[in-house]
């Protein structure tokens, strides 16, 4: 089963990226691919547990709670312990990413965005790319790269009339957001695990990695400055958008609270130590409760929460929760414990093999979540506090993922959001992310053997 689960896996994964020629939606191969890996997991005989599966603590788990109740089969156990507690791990990003992705379309709804979108008078295509990536490095470190692209991309469909266009700037949305949010502490999920655990101190990170993220994207954005022309075809705003005109005062002031309550989120995790997405549903409440005020003085029930949340694009969450739970199913039965035991035994004497190690990792996280890679990265190197293993391995995890559009939170969401085809992401965008994932990781290098 071991075997298979890997086997199902690839699978998997090659059906979701050949989505338009099999003709079968990704959100129902993702979830499908995820019951097959738990019931194979649960089905497998791993009394005599394979040497290679030692690698995993889990069996030794089992046996523990067997002590306390007796009588426990192995896939009553599974269901009700490991299956529970990554279905929580993940539900926590779902619900972040639904309470910050209704926010936005209460934000848009409103009419907020035009305090953006009324002074980027540009239309010429270079100019934008630089306005929307340097715009979207900065704030996925003050917020985080999945809040910062869900937000971009809103603007996005507020700018750009054709959808092929609005691909492209989306997946430069991806490779900012991503880019950006590895220089900061609180940017980026695998950041935020490295620094909870100890591994940096705030500064530390900020020092190593802003560089290497800016040239992550100042590469590939210089390289298509001298490869892009025209410009592009402005939104026109149509007859059902003119019904509900807001005044200036009302739009500004649900910008800002919008903006406020996604700002209050790293603020609320930083004071209470709870999950993000409780400070996000705790903001989206005080939105909700706001609006819900003015939407009766407008007269127009479309303008009510419970509207916007019928909207909400659920089978794109349907898709992060399959994929999620698919990878967290070989992370409990040891095959990612396995893939970094196999990195950690890279024949190399050379010390400087960690700058490698942390660059195949960075790789394999455009196919794997880079959350589980990252965990079992800290489980196995025991380096002291800022190493410089740790903040590669902040940067490499982070950037890696936009190799491939679901290789990241904010490439799924974008991925959702604008309904990009897997396959034209990887002919367009994963050789220009690849330069740019390489450029960063040179000059962390030669930042590293500067000083």
């Amino acid at each position: 089963m071991f075997i298979l689960m890997i086997i199902t896996f690839v699978i998997g994964y090659a059906c979701i990226a050949l989505e338009n020629l099999l003709h079968v939606h990704k959100t129902a191969t993702a979830l499908l691919l995820a019951s097959f890996l738990w019931v194979f997991f649960a089905l497998g005989d791993w009394s005599s547990f394979p040497d290679y599966i030692n690698f995993s603590p889990i069996y030794n788990d089992f046996l523990s709670y067997c002590e306390h109740h007796p009588g426990t089969n192995f896939a009553t156990w599974l269901a009700h312990v490991p299956l529970i507690e990554h279905l929580g791990e993940v539900s926590e990003i779902l619900f972040f990413l639904l309470g910050a992705m209704t926010i936005v379309d209460i934000v848009d709804v409103y009419g907020g965005f035009r305090l953006i979108t009324d002074k980027i008078n540009t239309t010429k295509k270079v100019s934008l790319l630089w306005i929307i990536g340097l715009l979207t490095f900065v704030m996925s470190a003050v917020l985080d790269n999945l809040t910062t692209s869900i937000v971009i991309v809103a603007l996005l469909r507020k700018l750009i009339a054709d959808k092929k266009e609005r691909w492209f700037f989306g997946s430069m949305v991806i490779l900012a957001a991503n880019a950006g949010g590895v220089w900061s502490p609180i940017g980026d999920i695998t950041t935020i695990m490295l620094w909870i655990a100890g591994k940096y101190s705030s500064n530390y990170i900020i020092i190593n990695t802003f560089l290497p993220s800016l040239a992550a994207i100042l590469i590939p954005f210089g390289i298509l400055s001298f490869t892009m022309k025209g410009s592009i075809t402005r939104l026109k705003i149509n007859a059902t958008e003119k019904q509900v005109v807001f005044s200036k005062t009302i739009r500004n002031f649900v910008f800002f609270l919008g903006v406020g309550v996604l700002l209050f989120v790293p603020v609320f995790k930083t004071v209470t130590h709870l999950p993000p997405y409780l400070g996000m549903l705790g903001g989206l409440g005080i939105l909700w409760i706001v609006t819900g005020f003015i939407h009766k003085r407008q007269l127009n029930n479309e303008l009510s929460v419970h509207n916007i949340l019928k909207r909400m694009d659920i089978p794109s969450l349907l898709f992060f929760l399959g994929i999620l739970m698919a990878v967290s199913a070989l992370q409990s039965c040891g095959q990612l414990d396995l893939l970094s035991f196999s990195l950690g035994k890279i024949p190399m004497r050379d010390p400087n093999k960690y700058y490698l190690i942390s660059m195949i990792i960075g790789i394999l996280s455009s196919i794997i979540d880079n959350v589980p890679l990252v965990a079992g990265a800290m489980g196995m190197y025991h380096f002291p506090i800022n190493h410089y293993f740790w903040t590669f391995l902040a940067y490499t995890a982070g950037t890696g993922g936009s190799l491939l559009i679901v290789g990241s939170a904010a490439g799924v969401a974008v991925m959702g959001m604008e309904k990009i085809d897997f396959v034209w992401y990887l002919k367009k965008i994963s050789w220009l992310a690849l330069i740019g994932y390489l450029s960063g990781c040179f000059m962390y290098i030669f930042q590293q053997n500067l000083f």
